[in-house]
C-alpha cells in the first residue's frame, strides 16, 4: 500500500482512510509524480518536538515535519509527521473544523515532497494556493 497511517504516543484514527489515500495519490499524480511509498505518523506535540530537535536541530513546536526519502526519478517516498495537538490548536485558532485543518496539513506535506517550499512569503503564498486548490478536490466529507 503506497500510503499508510500510523500513530506514535497518541490514539488518533483518521476517518475515510481509503478516500484520503486516493486524494493523496491523485494529488501526487496531478503534480506529475508517482507515489511509491508515503507514511503519515500522527503524534503529539512532545513527540514531534523531539523529532524536530533530533533530526533538524530545531527547538520549537510545529504541526508537520516532512522527510523526503525519494531518490529522484519522479518517485515519491517519504515520511510525514503530524502533531495532532498542534493541528487541534491551529483549527481552534483559525476557527476551522479539525478535519479541514488536518487535511490542509496532510496535503501540505505532499506539496513539500513534490517540490513546493514555504520559506519566503511568495513561496508560502504559492503553497497556500495549491493547498486550497487540492482541498477543493476532496471527494469525501469528514
Amino acid at each position: 500500500m503506497p500510503v499508510q497511517f500510523f500513530e506514535e504516543d497518541i490514539s488518533y484514527k483518521l476517518k475515510n482512510k481509503a478516500a484520503v489515500k486516493k486524494w493523496i495519490t491523485d494529488t501526487v499524480r496531478a503534480e506529475g509524480f508517482i507515489l511509491k511509498e508515503l507514511s503519515y505518523i500522527f503524534c503529539s506535540d512532545i513527540y514531534l518536538l523531539q523529532v524536530n530537535r533530533q533530526f533538524l536541530n530545531h527547538n520549537y513546536f510545529t504541526d508537520i515535519i516532512t522527510f523526503d526519502n525519494s531518490a529522484g526519478d519522479g518517485l515519491i517516498v517519504g515520511d510525514i509527521f503530524i502533531s495532532i495537538d498542534r493541528v487541534r490548536e491551529n483549527a481552534a485558532k483559525f476557527n476551522m473544523p479539525l478535519l479541514d485543518e488536518l487535511h490542509r496539513v496532510i496535503i501540505h506535506g505532499v506539496l513539500h515532497l513534490v517540490g513546493y517550499n514555504d520559506k519566503t512569503p511568495a513561496d508560502k503564498e504559492k503553497m497556500t494556493l495549491k493547498e486550497d486548490f487540492y482541498l477543493t478536490r476532496r471527494s469525501f466529507i469528514g
